[in-house]
């Protein structure tokens, strides 16, 4: 990274600095190197530390860089692909969706998942074999991540109504990752008509973030996936990706891809 001074130019100076740290990422570093301190940057571009702080920070929430604790801010790894296109349908805990079971507890799920744990499709809208499900009732709140090379990329809690899973008892698996894989194995004996899937910008819960590393309110990618049976919506579930690590693809591949493009400077 050579000595760059910066000159004058209509956007802002720290995005302008953002693209050339950007282009220097691609070309002069490896993933996990260390970058030079905040004030041997300053110098070299001959900007302020402010603006040098502001441009650092865009990259870090683009996921071109990573601020670790005793480390220092080191090259982000490519970010990884998930598969979101929802062709290939399965049951939560099937032998290859990649996510590893926590823990399941009873409660009550939010208004917005209750809201479609209650909604009727297909012949249910009709009225014929609608799931009984009530607003107000407790649900099993199922607790997983997510994770690749060794770090976490997402966190979900997946609702299913005691209607979904009939023949769980309190005696088999009471608590933890068991209780966790008891539900998702009761919820694999029904017949899945199909899968429908949201996707949004939105911000990590506290509890989200603890098992992200991430800040509470940091950016993440938020998808909703609804679960259908003949009956209506068997389960709900709602999973958080950190947004600096995941970019959403939506091809026919079930799987988990890690790719790396270039950037190609504009």
């Amino acid at each position: 990274m050579g000595t760059t001074q910066l000159e004058t130019v209509p956007e802002p100076k720290y995005w302008h600095l953002k693209n050339v740290l950007s282009e220097a990422l691609d070309q002069d570093f490896a993933v996990g190197e260390v970058l030079p301190n905040e004030r041997e940057l300053a110098a070299r571009f001959g900007v302020a530390r402010a603006t040098l702080r502001q441009a650092l920070e865009q990259l870090e929430l683009e996921g071109r860089l990573q601020r670790r604790r005793g480390v220092g801010t080191t090259v982000a790894p490519p970010r990884v692909g998930v598969d979101v296109g929802g062709n290939r349908h399965g049951w939560p805990g099937d032998s290859v969706d990649g996510w590893q079971p926590l823990d399941a507890t009873e409660g009550l799920a939010p208004a917005a998942v209750a809201a479609l744990l209650g909604a009727a499709t297909g012949p249910a809208a009709a009225g014929a074999n609608a799931p009984a499900y009530a607003a107000d009732a407790p649900v099993h709140i199922v607790r997983r991540t997510r994770a690749t090379q060794g770090q976490a990329v997402a966190a979900e809690l997946l609702y299913v109504p005691a209607a979904s899973v009939p023949g769980l008892t309190g005696i088999e698996a009471p608590s933890g990752p068991a209780r966790a894989r008891a539900v998702l194995r009761e919820l694999q004996r029904l017949v899945l008509d199909g899968q429908d899937r949201s996707v949004e910008l939105g911000s990590a819960r506290a509890d989200d973030a603890r098992e992200l590393d991430r800040l509470p309110g940091a950016p993440v990618l938020l998808v909703t996936t609804r679960y259908l049976t003949e009956a209506g919506t068997a389960a709900v579930s709602v999973a958080t990706y950190r947004a600096d690590t995941c970019r959403l693809t939506f091809g026919d591949s079930g799987d988990v891809q890690i790719t790396h493009e270039p950037r190609v400077a504009s």
